[in-house]
């Protein structure tokens, strides 16, 4: 009997490396894909997700590079049950400062690459009747954020996309969610000055960041069979910062 394949977009990172080895836990076969410029350091991503996870490299952003990587997709994952889309990037500036440049280099890796990935696999899932798709934002893709007007833009379009395609493959089985974390304990979130964080922590009613496994654990119960019921919805993980109704 085959195992429930995923594949996870920004796979080699801190979240989407997590959300990788808790499927793998949960009884998934599991392809993380990585950005081409991590290519070198293969022997270290695969030591930190473990060797029973594969790992491939794709500019996502270029269509045809995203769909020669899914043409030769490894065993077994010529099935994919469940796909992640959690690479991302940022390149903050003021509006006003911002380049054209900076603009769509954020749309081009957080939103054009999930259309890339999430079509074919998308439109494979409804043919066969079954599919899970979990959509990572962010809580600036709910909130805004000053200096981001590109990734709260392209992070809330996310969302977005995960309401029409949930509605698009409801008759057919397959589940389309989001999940927005808030800050999140990764090397990104290290390299923000002290003060500056410590601000950010007094703003989180829990008063701390979050940790990658806490959202893993989140996409993980999204990635379930059993969660056949949940569809279109936006799961914040943020410890408070951000509530709405």
């Amino acid at each position: 009997m085959r195992l429930p394949t995923a594949v996870v977009s920004g796979g080699t990172g801190a979240i989407g490396g997590e959300i990788c080895r808790q499927l793998r836990t949960a009884g998934f076969d599991v392809l993380a894909i990585g950005h081409p410029a991590e290519a070198a350091r293969l022997p270290e991503l695969q030591a930190r997700l473990g060797p029973e996870i594969a790992i491939r490299f794709c500019d996502l952003a270029d269509p045809e590079a995203c769909a020669a990587l899914l043409a030769g997709l490894p065993t077994p994952f010529e099935i994919v049950d469940v796909l992640v889309n959690a690479a991302g990037i940022t390149r903050d500036a003021r509006f006003v400062k911002m380049s054209l440049r900076q603009w769509r280099e954020v749309m081009a890796a957080n939103l054009d690459a999930a259309f890339h990935l999430s079509q074919p696999l998308f439109t494979a899932m409804c043919a066969r009747g079954y599919g899970r798709i979990v959509n990572i934002s962010s809580v600036n893709g709910q909130k805004g954020q000053f200096g981001q007007a590109n990734y709260s833009a392209a992070k809330a379009a996310l969302h977005g996309f995960t309401m029409a395609l949930a509605q698009e493959g409801a008759a057919q089985g397959v589940t389309v969610n989001t999940v927005s974390p808030g800050y999140i304990e990764t090397p990104m979130t290290a390299a923000i000055k002290p003060e500056a964080l410590a601000k950010i922590r007094a703003q989180i009613p829990l008063g701390r960041l979050g940790l990658p496994a806490e959202i893993a654990r989140v996409v993980c119960f999204l990635c379930d069979a059993q969660s056949a019921y949940i569809t279109g919805a936006n799961i914040p993980v943020n410890g408070g910062l951000y509530m709405s109704a």
